[in-house]
Formats: structure tokens, sequence, C-alpha cells
């Protein structure tokens, strides 16, 4: 797919709410996008956090079929949340950094007019990322509950501290059936969420694959699973003494009960997310995941 930076004119830009910095950074675009003859629209609830008061605002759920780029302002959990309305209107997101990680929203706040004139002059890199979708079943086939994740859908015990029992079909063939605490399903962009947290792999973000990664397994021998992303994945709980919860990146969890199925697969839309040049995953992961701290440490004192 390409993109056209000569069609970015209608410019969407969406704030996390409850950081002053962020307000500062969203005033500081939206001048700049103004003086340079192009046309910004404040999503609604971001449209109360600044001083203008003859802005063009659009919902969250239709700012996708009027802007033709997102600027999302605020950390990852900012672009996840915009990432879910606007994937499937294949609206080009630059995420700028207000929050602690930054692996998805990359801009450093410093730099944001430097970086954004690069991206609006067609400066970019394109990363396409692949979300999954969840539905919840039952018996019959029928769907009482869709989602869709851009890093991860997590089966878990809910407010319990019990573990569940569950089964793992992949692509029609029985797994294995385990207890634990749950299961991370995950894509790439997700690899270095939840699931690194629950001993997942890292997974480049143009891989094509899924990550499946056991929490607290009740057996040594239970390790993540890597299956492809065309993978059909269906899971099925076994013991409703504890009621078992679902969740799509952070959502408010749904409950499973014993005679409905999870059924996973890939979104059929990707996100298109827009990186300045230099975006470097790799060096995303040295700084945000402190790959290099005690190296860097002892070069320090070696300067002393």
């Amino acid at each position: 797919m390409k993109i056209s930076h000569k069609s970015f004119r209608n410019i969407g830009l969406i704030g996390r709410p409850d950081k002053n910095s962020v307000v500062t950074t969203l005033c500081l675009i939206y001048e700049h996008l103004v003086s340079l003859g192009l046309h910004p629209i404040f999503e609604q609830d971001t449209a109360l956090l600044v001083p203008y008061t003859d802005c063009q605002t659009v919902s969250r759920q239709k700012m996708g079929e009027v802007v033709d780029l997102a600027i999302v302002v605020g950390g990852d959990g900012s672009l996840l949340h915009a990432a879910r309305a606007l994937v499937k209107h294949n609206t080009p997101v630059v995420g700028v950094n207000r929050g602690r990680l930054g692996f998805l929203t990359d801009i450093n706040p410093s730099e944001v007019i430097q970086k954004l004139d690069q991206v609006l002059q067609g400066d970019f890199i394109l990363d396409r990322r692949f979300l999954l979708e969840l539905d919840i079943r039952t018996p019959k086939g029928d769907s009482l509950y869709h989602a869709i994740a851009l890093n991860d859908i997590v089966l878990h015990s809910g407010k319990s501290v019990h573990m569940i029992d569950f089964e793992l079909e992949i692509d029609h063939h029985f797994v294995y059936r385990q207890h634990s605490d749950g299961l991370i399903i995950a894509t790439p962009t997700g690899s270095t969420a939840y699931a690194l947290s629950g001993g997942g792999p890292i997974i480049h973000p143009s891989m094509d694959a899924i990550a499946l990664v056991p929490m607290h397994p009740h057996t040594l021998s239970s390790r993540p699973i890597i299956v492809g992303d065309q993978s059909e994945i269906k899971i099925t709980t076994r013991d409703t003494r504890w009621m078992p919860m679902v969740s799509a990146d952070g959502l408010p969890s749904i409950s499973l009960n014993d005679d409905e199925a999870l059924h996973i697969r890939k979104y059929p839309y990707k996100l298109n997310l827009l990186h300045p040049p230099g975006y470097d995953f790799y060096m995303s992961c040295r700084t945000k995941l402190g790959w290099n701290q005690d190296f860097e440490a002892m070069n320090q004192e070696d300067d002393l």
C-alpha cells in the first residue's frame, strides 16, 4: 500500500486527557498546522482540553472518515485506543510520546515540529501493523461479543487469585489442556507489552506471527508458542468455579462461560503507522528496555 503525503490536508489531533504537557504539545502542533495552511481537526474529547473555541471537532469513531492523517499525543495506550477507531479507514497515524515507554508514540516532544514537517513532506517510514480480533461464541456458533486488539488479547482469572483450566486449539488441532493464571495472545506489536513481562519473546514488527504466552502455568514444561498470522485460535474453559475473563488491549473484561468459546484470528485491516526518518526498532528496544544501561554506567565510571 502506498501513502502519499500530498493527500495530507485534514489532520486529526487526538490527545491523552490527564497530562498538562499533552495540551502544550497539542497547541503547538495545532498552531503549526494552521500556519502551514493545513486543516487540523480535534477529536471531540481532546477539543475540551485546548483553549480554541472555533476549531472543528469530530467523534473518534468518525475521525477516520474525515481526516487524511491522525496525530496522537500521549502514550502507547492512547495510540492503541485511537488505532481501533482508525484502522478500518486505513488512516495513517503518527505518535508523539507524552507517556512512559513510547514504542508506538516514538516522536520526542522536543523535536515534534521538525519530525512532523518531515512526515508532512513525505519523508517517513511506513510501518504496517496487524491486529487481532476476538469472538466469544455460543456452542451453536452465534457471536456474543466482538473486539479488536493491536497489542494483545488476554484470558485471565478475573478478580479471583485462582488458576483457570482451559483447552487450546490451533487450526482445529488440539494443542493442550492447561492449568494456569491465563494466556496472553499477542501480536508482534504486543510482544513488547504484557507478553514480555510474562516471559514471552520479542517479535520484530515485520514478522507475520502471533505469540501465545502462558501466565504462570502449573507445569515447568509449558512455554510460549509462536504461530503464523493466519492461524485460527480457539480457547474453551473447563472449570467454571472461577469465572474466566477476556480482555482486548486492556479494555474492560468480559466473562467467558463454560459453554462458550473464544475464537481469535487476524483482523483483516492493518494499522498504517508512520515514523519519521531514522526510526530503528532495535534502538527503541535499547532505550525503552534499558539493554545498554550497565555498559553505559561502566563507561561513565571509566570517564571519571
